[in-house]
């Protein structure tokens, strides 16, 4: 089961990147492909909606107490008033919703995610940095409470 659900997953994350490799956009536009460090660790998806919305994919390694894979998808609003007095770029702070999936040695472990964050966004340029901390509410196997966080940056296609 879980090899399966680790390759619907590459495969729906490679269909949405590749079919958006035309050219490179301005950050915030289109599909972003990028790497996090953190809680967890691994590659970073995020594809804008247009306007202020995007969904936010994660497939990466959980360093911390489960040392296994970890899958997350948020759907993602973007607030760019907040800090909008910076001379360059854009900074929009960021919150949403999502789920996570762990998959460890036995163990599945499924929990919902509220992301917020800071999405630095480069003028005329595709790279886009951005800080997260998402507390996650688990709820199978059992219910318990975690945090995740992590710095990253994407390039947007």
């Amino acid at each position: 089961m879980k090899k399966i659900l680790i390759s619907v997953f590459l495969s729906a994350f490679l269909c949405i990147s590749l079919a958006t490799i035309t050219q490179a956009q301005q950050a915030g536009d289109g599909v972003g492909i990028g790497f996090m460090v953190g809680e967890p660790t691994g590659l970073s998806l995020k594809s804008w909606t247009g306007g202020n919305n995007a969904f936010d994919v994660g497939l990466a390694w959980s360093l911390g107490r489960y040392d296994a894979v970890n899958i997350h998808a948020d759907y993602l609003w973007h607030n760019y008033d907040l800090f909008s007095e910076i001379e360059s770029g854009r900074l929009p702070f960021y919150y949403g919703i999502g789920g996570r999936l762990i998959l460890a040695d036995d163990d599945a472990v499924i929990g919902a995610r509220i992301p917020v964050g800071l999405n630095y966004l480069f003028d005329n340029s595709p790279v886009g940095l951005f800080l997260e901390i998402a507390p996650i509410f688990n709820l199978a196997p059992e219910t318990d409470f975690d945090v995740d966080g992590a710095l990253g940056v994407r390039f947007y296609l």
